[in-house]
């Protein structure tokens, strides 16, 4: 399942250099699926459906920092744990129980971002 990030963040700053998939964001910040990854032009996302990975997207908020589901591993592949979890000093760093994956599919998305 991807992490999720509550409104408890006290906007700190440990937890974005520590994501592998750059999947999270300062408050208020557009982000790309191409934003530090493979990922380039038009591509089919794990779940399915096409999009342009160049394209930016809206801020998910505009208060706290935020993580962009569709690029979280829970650094399946990197780490043996969730590195935004470890170092985040309010646990504010969750699992996200709307978007549950199993490890297969975590690694799956990890190689869709970041090829073997």
């Amino acid at each position: 399942m991807a992490i999720k990030i509550t409104d408890e963040c006290i906007n700190c700053d440990a937890c974005i250099s520590e994501c592998p998939n750059n999947a999270i964001y300062e408050p208020d910040t557009e982000w790309a699926y191409a934003d530090e990854t493979e990922l380039s032009g038009t591509v089919t996302l794990p779940g399915g459906g096409e999009v342009d990975a160049d394209e930016m997207h809206e801020p998910k908020s505009d208060e706290f920092y935020f993580i962009v589901t569709d690029k979280c591993t829970e650094c399946k592949g990197f780490h043996d744990e969730p590195q935004c979890a470890s170092v985040c000093p309010v646990d504010c760093c969750v699992p996200d129980e709307d978007h549950v994956e199993t490890e297969e599919q975590l690694l799956a998305k990890k190689t869709w971002m970041h090829g073997e």
